[in-house]
């Protein structure tokens, strides 16, 4: 009886199931604690986005104003397209 006692108490083939499950709760732990703390912030941001998204009017020009842009010695204003060559 004492020995199978011993056996028992000497026997290490479960450790490595008992570390695993440590590092596992921690890791989950961790995941909890970072989504607790970057939630609300996705929140407000999402929120912006949504209210951004909705203030806007379809088919609204996407510039405020006469914009020009000058690129590679070929000039683009609201409403026009540069011309690139042909492309055939």
């Amino acid at each position: 009886m004492l020995n199978s006692i011993n056996t028992f108490i000497n026997d290490e083939s479960g450790a490595v199931t008992v570390d695993w499950v440590v590092l596992t709760a921690a890791l989950v732990g961790l995941g909890l604690a970072v989504m607790s703390v970057v939630s609300g912030g996705i929140q407000n941001l999402s929120g912006d986005i949504g209210q951004t998204l909705a203030n806007q009017a379809p088919g609204a020009d996407a510039f405020n104003g006469n914009a020009t842009f000058t690129a590679n010695s070929s000039t683009y204003t609201v409403g026009t397209a540069p011309s690139h060559g042909s492309n055939n």
